[in-house]
């Protein structure tokens, strides 16, 4: 499907999400890439045999907040 000089991975392999964009709507969250993908914001995907694949964001461990009446902490180092 892909016709790029130095083709996109196939729909099927590791690296599919690398495929360039034919077609984006970001109006509505979705992308669909060179290879057939059809790539959601959430980093879902619905593969060309209609597959999905769940969003597999990276995981988020901690948020560090700061409270409004609480001065920000200093952090040294050697910043001048």
């Amino acid at each position: 499907m892909c016709r790029h000089e130095t083709p996109c991975p196939p729909a099927y392999a590791p690296g599919r999400e690398a495929a360039r964009p034919i077609a984006s709507h970001p109006e509505q969250g979705w992308s669909l890439l060179c290879n057939g993908v059809v790539l959601f914001e959430d980093t879902g995907e619905l593969l060309p045999d209609g597959r999905a694949v769940p969003p597999h964001r990276p995981a988020v461990t901690a948020v560090a907040t700061v409270k409004p009446d609480q001065p920000a902490m200093a952090v040294s180092g050697s910043c001048p």
